[in-house]
């Protein structure tokens, strides 16, 4: 099939464009300039999360431009629109990081919506931020129509008394500062450097992560991922992906087509190859839910068990997205582990081609120490780590990329929300040993699975980064640095164990057995769930309400609906 001449007979946008009684919705795509010939080609969506609520959706809108200029170049008809983003870095630390996990279904949601009502044929998705690029992938997959997905790219280091830094730098700061550590001008400097361009947060944190998850899930082009925002390459890959999606038309290639189990596998091994965000034990799961593919925070835990760390990347080391881009970016980190057996080689991609012929070009760069080869590994075992035990029977997770001490053993020191923690820490009302416990900010106590990373940079920031431990139903950013365990499941609302601690129980961490326990009997666990009494919630009504509603354990994604198992009828078959 040529792409110039495409069949609309079998696309979704035949629904609004072909035969007489489409003449009144034809006369809408006239009204905004279209000619006869472009009404008649393939509809593909345009989807962005620009915004200008941070520096990692600002260039969005410019990249979409060149997206636009890709498809049309290849014979399709581009329609541009938009979705939400909340941006966790504005709001970390308060009631706003309430919408941020809650923002991820609600961008999928959206993007559907808008392809439904409009019947487009093929979508191509630009994220920016933490949860827009699990949100956008997810939407492909229920979708299931052609699509290429676009990282907008990270930002560039900033330089503050001669050394690179990040925004997690200056969360750390604020720990400086609250000890007396870092004088005012000090840290009114560091804020002003640590962020000078457009793009997201630099080092492997989540959106990084994500990004990577892109390129090895087989859902973005090769090197694509990688690419700074500011970098003008950015504008080729884009343009590239607007004329891939129409041979993926022309191919009949979708996205459960790419995003199997085996991809499902190597996506989570990119993850712990990295030292990617724990928040991939909550995205890939919610992403393999979209294709109908059972895949859980365990199932994730299983293949960060097996992974060797090799990158050397911020938080836990020392490099930035940019460096790995310069290095010999994501695909130079996914041969060594192709090589060394660590990735299914035969899984198809958004290029047509398979991982395997995707990277067989790819040469290693032996002049860089961003990327070690998987034979010679950082650590022996994934930036990532998976824990279970009668303190977390649904999991829970940490990740260990760059910590020294990986055992744990200390009082409980408990607190039902993150605001009396950070207090806590600010105040330096905790000792050294103890395991702070920040609880009821789950998905559904939160609600919402707030991120600490204020607190945990605090802790970071005042010395004690490895003489305490955290743990939470709630999540961690992926900048997030020191022994932090997320995910804890069941949650406190839920009449979880975390929900049952009492300050001075003895909590055990181990990150080599996978252990997270709590030194009470089954008695004495049973007798406190019989006391406990579930909590009210802060919300009557409104979005973040009505998904407490829906939402589930954070074990399977924090997810709101049934996924591809439930559906009636895919929307690409309509």
């Amino acid at each position: 099939m040529d792409v110039k001449n495409v069949d609309k007979s079998k696309l979704p946008s035949r629904h609004v464009t072909v035969g007489p009684s489409r003449a009144p919705h034809r006369s809408y795509y006239y009204a905004m300039g279209l000619t006869a010939g472009q009404i008649q080609q393939p509809f593909v969506g345009v989807a962005t999360c620009w915004n200008e609520a941070a520096p990692c959706n600002i260039s969005l809108m410019r990249q979409a431009q060149a997206v636009k200029k890709g498809v049309a170049a290849n014979h399709g008809t581009p329609r541009e629109f938009t979705t939400i983003t909340v941006t966790d870095g504005i709001a970390m630390g308060h009631q706003g990081m309430k919408s941020s996990l809650v923002s991820r279904d609600l961008i999928a949601d959206s993007v559907e919506l808008t392809m439904r009502g409009h019947c487009y044929d093929a979508l191509v998705g630009l994220a920016g931020c933490d949860k827009s690029l699990p949100g956008m992938m997810m939407a492909m997959c229920r979708l299931n129509v052609p699509s290429v997905f676009i990282y907008g790219g990270s930002i560039l280091p900033g330089t503050y008394k001669g050394h690179d830094v990040t925004v997690v730098d200056v969360f750390e700061g604020v720990g400086l500062h609250s000890v007396g550590k870092m004088s005012d001008e000090d840290l009114e400097e560091l804020e002003m450097a640590a962020c000078p361009s457009a793009g997201a947060c630099g080092g492997q944190f989540t959106a990084n992560t994500m990004a990577t998850v892109s390129e090895a899930i087989g859902l973005a082009l090769p090197y694509s991922a990688g690419a700074p925002a500011p970098y003008e390459i950015r504008d080729s890959f884009c343009m590239t992906a607007g004329e891939q999606v129409m041979e993926l038309i022309k191919l009949n290639l979708r996205p459960r087509d790419i995003v199997t189990r085996k991809a499902l596998e190597n996506a989570a091994t990119v993850v712990a190859a990295s030292g990617g965000s724990t928040n991939a034990g909550l995205h890939l799961p919610a992403i393999a839910h979209e294709v109908g593919i059972d895949f859980d925070l365990f199932d994730v835990a299983e293949i960060f068990k097996r992974t060797p760390y090799i990158a050397d990347l911020k938080p836990g080391g020392r490099y930035v997205a940019k460096d790995m881009f310069e290095a010999g970016g994501i695909p130079m980190l996914m041969k060594t582990l192709l090589e060394e057996g660590y990735l299914h080689g035969d899984c198809l991609t958004v290029t047509g081609r398979t991982i395997a012929e995707n990277l067989a070009g790819v040469k290693w760069n032996d002049k860089q120490d961003v990327v070690v080869r998987a034979s010679t590994p950082i650590s022996p075992t994934g930036g990532v780590v998976g824990l279970r035990g009668n303190l977390a029977p649904d999991g829970a997770i940490v990740k260990v990329a760059g910590l020294k001490r990986l055992e744990f053993t200390g009082p409980a020191r408990c607190f039902d929300n993150e605001e009396e923690c950070f207090e806590a820490v600010t105040n330096r009302a905790y000792k050294e040993g103890d395991v702070l416990v920040i609880r009821y900010e789950g998905p559904k106590g939160g609600p919402g699975m707030r991120e600490m990373l204020s607190t945990t940079a605090a802790l970071y920031g005042q010395g004690v980064g490895d003489k305490v431990a955290l743990i939470t139903d709630g999540r961690f950013s992926g900048g997030t640095r020191g022994f932090c365990i997320g995910h804890v499941g069941p949650e406190a609302a839920e009449g979880g164990p975390i929900g049952l601690l009492k300050d001075g129980d003895m909590i055990t961490i181990n990150a080599v057995t996978g252990e997270l326990s709590v030194d009470l009997s089954d008695e004495e666990l049973a007798r406190r769930r019989a006391e406990w009494q579930p909590r009210e919630s802060d919300f009557g009504s409104g979005a973040i309400w009505k998904y407490a509603q829906l939402v589930g354990s954070a074990r399977y994604g924090a997810l709101t609906h049934p996924g591809a198992k439930g559906e009636k009828e895919c929307y690409a078959d309509i």
